[in-house]
């Protein structure tokens, strides 16, 4: 039990700490500051992160990094959306 606690703990932080910055993108309409690689990598990983916790039926695992791939999403989407406008 105290162990599903701590992941949930740890799930909460580390989740929300991409709030933030996915608002901050979505109110200004523009990434340039955000890197492609660190988007594109950080997505990738997360995503084997949700696949891990899906092969070990863990709940927080699952819970917090479906939930940080949406935010990792509308962040790849606005640096894609961004990058093409800049023309950079």
């Amino acid at each position: 039990m105290e162990t599903e606690l701590l992941g949930y703990v740890a799930g909460i932080l580390t989740t929300f700490a991409f709030l933030p910055q996915a608002l901050r993108m979505i109110r200004t309409r523009q990434a340039r500051d955000v890197s492609m690689t660190w988007a594109a990598s950080m997505t990738a990983g997360v995503f084997l992160w949700f696949c891990y916790g899906m092969l070990k039926h863990s709940v927080p695992l699952i819970s917090a990094n479906i939930v940080t791939l949406l935010l990792l999403f509308v962040i790849l989407f606005v640096k894609i959306r961004d990058r093409g406008n800049s023309g950079s």
